[in-house]
């Protein structure tokens, strides 16, 4: 038998992040100390709260059957936390959505929504799963350049009308990844404006929405007037709660795409473990003094991080947002050169930044999912590379 892929798993490049782990893995083997700040996982324990309600309610046999869809106080949770944390008042009943994670949900919104021939506005650099997701669904990428000189925003005003004229959704991120940057509101108040002229869809991903830092207000795309006219927001507890593993998130908005995604969703999946569940609830009807504590370790990890570069001289970005900082890296080497020489050389696995898209090149993408020790010792090793190396900073 011979078989191969579909066309469109053919024209999906592989995974940066499979070679990452593969070089990784090369050093150790070679007894290299690897510190990996490469994969955005979350090296924080979920609040003991949390773990203490997925316990209570996995020892109930009575929970292990389908659950079909999110229990009514998920969606009940999903409000109260909006209204708590942004101001926003959703109909928990008709615009919210229980997802297995935001990328889960990402993925099946394109090919819910997505017709052969339709394009989307996609960020570049951007997650991943943004170019993936259309792909599989047969529509066609536009590329939103998110420059440097325009504050990692895209400049709408410059989209071909003839583009736009077969745009049917547009993909924002803010506090976004890889890119760290953040958008104010009236750059969200014109991209409702603009979805509206142009009937696109705007699909905000808001996963890093308590990662902000320095003060810097929280703005959900969906507290703008107007905006559930024209989107949803998706968002995760994977980062907020550190319950990636657990696989759950949801999205929120408008009423008629919720519609779509859910009845999508019915024909693919039998819903979530009910513990899961009532652990999420927990942790979205909490206090939220977990969040502030944790927001408070971020940043300091961030200062470690970024004063441990600046202290040789190369000038990192202070990132606003996020568990990342986007690096440009010194004149004289490219994305992946830099990346793959410094977990050979150094054993410090970063991501290169052409993994995320064409603008991402002269990049590379640092997660800060180490304690700030690591991450202090992390920068002395880079520091000895650009020496060792005699890069110009």
């Amino acid at each position: 038998m011979n078989l191969y892929g579909s066309e469109k798993i053919r024209r999906m490049t592989s995974s940066i992040f499979q070679e990452v782990v593969d070089r990784k893995q090369e050093a150790m083997l070679k007894g290299k100390d690897v510190i990996d700040l490469s994969i955005g996982s979350p090296d924080f324990p979920p609040p003991p709260f949390v773990v203490d309600t997925l316990v209570e309610y996995s020892k109930d046999p009575g929970k292990y059957g389908y659950t079909l869809k999110g229990i009514s106080e998920f969606n009940e949770a999903v409000k109260y936390f909006y209204q708590q944390r942004y101001a926003v008042d959703l109909d928990d009943k008709r615009e919210v959505l229980q997802l297995m994670g935001s990328q889960d949900g990402l993925a099946h919104l394109a090919t819910a929504i997505i017709d052969p021939g339709d394009y989307v506005l996609v960020p570049d650099p951007g997650y991943p799963i943004y170019e993936a997701s259309v792909t599989i669904a047969g529509g066609n990428i536009y590329p939103m350049p998110l420059l440097e000189e325009n504050k990692f925003l895209p400049q709408l005003q410059e989209i071909p009308v003839e583009v736009l004229q077969k745009t049917k959704m547009m993909i924002l991120s803010y506090p976004g990844n890889p890119v760290t940057a953040l958008a104010d509101r009236q750059f969200f108040e014109g991209v409702v404006e603009f979805a509206k002229v142009h009937n696109i869809l705007v699909v905000h991903d808001f996963a890093y929405s308590e990662l902000i830092y320095d003060g810097n207000p929280r703005i959900s795309f969906l507290s703008v007037p107007g905006a559930k006219e024209v989107g949803v927001e998706f968002n995760s507890l994977s980062k907020t709660f550190n319950m990636a593993g657990c696989r759950i998130g949801y999205v929120a908005g408008n009423s008629q795409v919720i519609d779509i995604l859910a009845s999508f969703k019915s024909h693919i999946d039998y819903g979530i473990f009910y513990p899961i569940q009532k652990a999420a609830i927990a942790a979205l009807t909490s206090d939220f003094s977990f969040l502030e504590g944790q927001l408070k370790q971020y940043q300091s990890r961030r200062d470690a991080l970024v004063s441990g570069f600046r202290n040789s001289g190369w000038e990192v970005a202070n990132s606003p947002a996020t568990m990342f900082v986007w690096a440009k890296i010194p004149a004289g080497w490219s994305s992946r050169e830099f990346a793959f020489k410094l977990i050979d050389e150094e054993g410090i696995a970063v991501v290169p930044g052409d993994a995320f898209g064409k603008q991402g090149e002269g990049y590379v993408r640092i997660a800060m999912v180490q304690p700030p020790e690591r991450l202090t010792e992390a920068a002395q090793r880079v520091n000895q590379f650009l020496m060792e190396f005699s890069v110009g900073i």
